[in-house]
């Protein structure tokens, strides 16, 4: 027999080979027909039910579906782990005689091959143990009822992810011919995080609940002063998500077949298919403030509408902002089965330069020169982290580099000539390791950088360096809590603690890497201890004054001074840009040694309203000369007025598949009417948006909504309301609470008279 009839007598399914090969010439011999004592399939069993539970992938809508919503369900499993498929065949399967084999292949692979892994052909084994080592795949029997023939399944732990094709062949051990069945529909195989050896296996029980099977969590924003939870839908499990994902990850993402099981290669694609501006990815960003022809960023709750709007018209969504990016790259990653979650850094850099200092250039008076600053400071940033393993990065100090993996999806910068980021890996961050792969550097500034501001005076003058500031960068990295609706502070994962001795020493560690003109004129300069420090209240409600008080002390021990400088308030974008001057005042102070003075500016409502941008962001400054002495000094802060929360709470007790009525208040706080406000309702059982409208709310009015939802399944469950008008927007609120399960639905009592009943929380 020759090469080419072994490779596909062992690789291609029966149908194939008559299909594609016109050789041997006893295929196509009029005299030749197979035996009719082979061992026919005439249909196959999903089993959706049971690999559903065993997978954790029941709650896919692609094995939701039934007879009655006219669609065939659809296989979901997860790689390295065995699934189960009933064959019904015409006659009972006799082991003595019969031979069975799989014929798999990637679905949207055009010329598939076992090299490539994108063909995959193996023996049925005769029982069950038989189902080979962990990344190969594998079949046996496991039961044997009459016509009906159990077999488990395995594909390897290093499968490529997405839809599968199936063949079955069946023939008599005697003969060398027999029969094939094709699977109607493709099946999917996920990455899982299950399995002690998938790249992505996660040991504890509870972080995967929540980093894969948690459908909504919070997403911190705001300013380090004033932190901002919102609740956030992922809905991995929706319509049209996971294809949406596979489409976005092989097609946006350009992953070949062949790479789809690399967890790597998979997030860093995802990171670029998210954004729009060089592939026509999923959204497209917008921070002009200018949002016709689309939707703000603070209107979307969640990644659904995105998505499935995204898969439907195959266009950028518009439009985004970081936590919107944020928000649909872990739907992707959970709904293919990375664990992923999303993380937010107070006062973020963005280093443009690669020195690891964020450049702030100042004239003068004091006044910010946008036009030279590259550099900027977000009041906030969001991105995501993936966990895996990273073999390809080899060992470090403190152990390999496995775990949280940062990618940010928000086109900031280009990696390799594509607005990307990561994975990098978080412990490598942390130890300065900015040559690593994937963008480490970038990802290091962002939450390490000292800010530096130098004094502009002209093309022919020198730059003269004002102040650093080595702890204002990379406040508070904020994630939701596992199990909790609570924020979990993560800052210790990316950095050591401030002024301590590693934390210096992994800085000074990652500029001499970095080895920009910056980087290397700041670790030579000396710096003064003369400083400025703001003083904001906690709590300030928009449609309130509010003051910025100016603590300036005198360090010297001998020596009176006095300084002259100015304050000045913006408003700007939480990403540090696009600033519009709200007040300036100027002041003189005299200190005698040892001794500080307040300066203090009081805003009213009606002198920053008109300028307050939609996340009501204010960036403060001061610019001041200590006379006599060529000493100059520039000081800023961040900060944001607070809106309202919307109030939300449930009239009555929420139980499984029986309506509650809930009500949802928000008082108007501003000394004006609202006009043509908007609530949009989201949640678990509400199916599509629910809208309310109000066409104006008077100053101080307390406006009261009702509606009535069933929760689709005991557990916990989730609601989310926005609020929108133009004169107040970006006002948001959620409730998370328990459903409980129907008389019906509780399997037995525990013995410490615990209730146990089905939910949706999956092991």
């Amino acid at each position: 027999m020759s090469y080419l009839y072994e490779y596909v007598e062992k690789y291609l399914p029966i149908s194939w080979r008559r299909k594609r090969i016109r050789r041997p010439i006893i295929w196509s011999s009029p005299e030749y027909s197979p035996s009719a004592d082979v061992l026919t399939v005439k249909s196959v069993d999903l089993c959706t039910e049971e690999n559903g539970k065993d997978h954790h992938t029941k709650r896919y809508e692609l094995m939701c579906r039934d007879e009655y919503s006219g669609k065939i369900p659809k296989l979901v499993v997860r790689r390295g782990q065995p699934f189960r498929l009933r064959l019904i065949c015409d006659r009972p399967y006799d082991r003595s005689r019969d031979a069975l084999s799989l014929i798999f292949t990637v679905a949207d692979e055009e010329q598939p091959t076992h090299g490539h892994g994108t063909l995959v052909g193996i023996p049925v084994n005769q029982f069950p143990e038989q189902l080979g080592e962990a990344e190969e795949w594998g079949a046996a029997i496991e039961t044997i009822r009459g016509d009906m023939l159990e077999i488990l399944v395995k594909p390897s732990a290093t499968a490529p992810v997405g839809q599968w094709k199936l063949d079955i062949d069946t023939k008599l051990l005697s003969d060398a011919f027999g029969r094939s069945y094709s699977l109607p529909q493709a099946f999917y195989v996920l990455f899982n995080p299950w399995c002690p050896d998938d790249l992505v296996y996660m040991e504890e029980k509870a972080h995967r609940h929540e980093y894969v099977m948690s459908d909504t969590t919070l997403i911190y924003r705001g300013s380090y002063n004033r932190l901002r939870p919102s609740v956030w839908k992922f809905g991995q499990f929706e319509k049209h998500i996971l294809d949406c994902s596979l489409l976005l990850i092989a097609k946006i993402g350009k992953v070949s077949a062949t790479h789809r099981g690399d967890p790597v290669r998979v997030c860093r694609a995802i990171s670029a298919a998210v954004n729009s501006p060089d592939d026509d990815g999923a959204l497209l960003g917008n921070w002009s403030g200018d949002f016709a022809g689309g939707t703000p960023p603070t209107k979307w709750v969640g990644s659904v509408e995105i998505l499935q709007q995204f898969y439907k018209k195959q266009k950028p969504v518009k439009f985004a902002q970081c936590w919107v990016f944020a928000g649909v790259v872990s739907t992707i990653a959970r709904a293919v089965g990375i664990p992923s979650r999303v993380v937010t850094n107070y006062s973020s850099a963005h280093d443009t330069q690669a020195s690891l200092t964020v450049d702030y250039f100042v004239d003068k008076s004091g006044k910010i020169m946008e036009e030279m600053n590259a550099d900027s400071i977000w009041n906030y940033h969001v991105w995501n982290e993936v966990w895996m393993q990273r073999p390809d990065l080899g060992i470090s100090s403190d152990g390999d580099y496995g775990g949280w993996q940062a990618i940010d999806a928000t086109p900031q910068e280009t990696s390799d000539g594509m607005f990307r980021c990561g994975p990098a890996s978080v412990l490598a961050v942390k130890l300065g390791e900015v040559l690593k792969p994937y963008d480490n550097n970038f990802l290091f500034a962002e939450v390490n950088a000292d800010k530096v501001f130098w004094r502009y005076t002209g093309p022919h003058h020198p730059l003269k360096l004002l102040r650093k500031d080595a702890l204002g960068i990379g406040l508070f990295i904020s994630t939701k809590a596992v199990g909790h609706w609570e924020r979990e502070d993560i800052t210790a994962s990316y950095k050591f603690a401030e002024k301590s001795a590693e934390e210096r020493a992994t800085m000074l560690k990652a500029l001499k890497q970095a080895n920009s003109y910056f980087s290397r004129y700041y670790l030579n300069e000396e710096f003064n201890e003369v400083y400025f420090n703001f003083e904001l209240r906690d709590d300030i409600k928009i449609g309130e004054p509010f003051s910025v008080i100016l603590l300036v002390k005198n360090r010297s021990s001998e020596k009176r001074h006095t300084v002259e400088g100015s304050l000045h308030v913006d408003t700007v974008l939480y990403t540090g840009k696009d600033r519009d001057s709200v007040k300036v005042e100027t002041f003189s102070v005299t200190l005698q040694p040892g001794t500080e003075q307040s300066v203090r500016m009081v805003v009213e409502f009606q002198e920053y309203y008109r300028k307050l941008r939609d996340q009501a962001a204010f960036n403060i400054s001061c610019m001041a000369t200590v006379q006599d002495t060529e000493f100059e000094f520039y000081a800023q802060d961040d900060f944001r007025v607070r809106k309202p929360d919307i109030k939300i709470s449930l009239l009555g007790k929420p139980v499984s598949q029986a309506p509650v009525e809930v009500e949802f208040t928000l008082e108007n706080p501003l000394p004006i009417a609202l006009r043509k406000g908007v609530f949009h309702v989201e949640g678990s059982g509400i199916g599509k948006p629910l809208l309310f409208k109000h066409p104006e709310i008077a100053p101080g009015e307390k406006v009261h909504n009702t509606f009535t939802m069933t929760p689709p399944y005991s557990g916990r469950l989730t609601l989310a309301a926005k609020f929108m008008s133009k004169e107040l927007d970006d006002v948001d609120g959620f409730l998370a609470f328990i459903a409980h399960p129907r008389p019906e639905d509780i399997i037995m009592e525990a013995e410490d008279n615990a209730i146990v009943a089905r939910t949706d929380v999956v092991d």
